[in-house]
């Protein structure tokens, strides 16, 4: 079939590319955590191009090293949740390509799993953030605050959610025709 054949190469692009994604995230995730500790304990000394961590704030004058230690934090916990997301995304593509269809029990339960983790992984995360960056810089809380965009991610959870019954529903049809036949 091609439209099985047209699936099966989308989810093995979909693995790849989550693949890559988990890896930026883990990369990204461990530089916010070197940044935060750099900041932590004054790596002021280093510079790189002629800029240092201490020139940055000093260039902003409304930039302080705790809003600084706060951004690489919350940074680093919005990494954290969307490798975690990446990661279960190749989970499901790995079960879906091994089972050779998307229509299977355990696969729509995998796909629905992962659109709620798309829902609330992104939002914990930003909350988590957001409180963050407001208890560790309160004085710039009113004027900087941390944009969470969620509507997006929301949204692709939602549509994931639906598949998943979409794919229960084929599972089922593919196994009351599979009785009708035997009988």
């Amino acid at each position: 079939m091609k439209e099985l054949n047209t699936i099966q190469s989308l989810a093995k692009v979909g693995k790849v590319l989550s693949n890559i994604v988990a890896i930026i995230c883990i990369v990204a995730f461990c530089l916010c955590v070197v940044g935060a500790v750099g900041v932590a304990l004054g790596f002021d000394a280093v510079e790189i191009g002629g800029i240092t961590v201490e020139g940055i704030v000093e260039m902003d004058g409304e930039m302080t090293k705790e809003m600084l230690m706060a951004v690489t934090i919350g940074g680093a916990i919005v990494c954290a949740a969307e490798a975690v997301l990446a990661e279960f995304a190749v989970h499901y593509f790995k079960r879906e390509l091994a089972d050779g269809t998307p229509f299977t029990r355990g696969g729509a339960g995998e796909l629905q799993r992962l659109g709620i983790l798309a829902i609330a992984l992104p939002i914990v995360a930003g909350l988590i953030s957001s409180i963050l960056f407001s208890a560790m810089a309160p004085e710039l809380a009113d004027s900087l605050s941390m944009d969470l965009e969620l509507s997006g991610t929301a949204a692709i959870g939602v549509m994931m959610i639906v598949m998943a019954q979409v794919c229960k529903y084929g599972t089922a049809l593919e196994e009351k025709r599979s009785q009708t036949e035997l009988y």
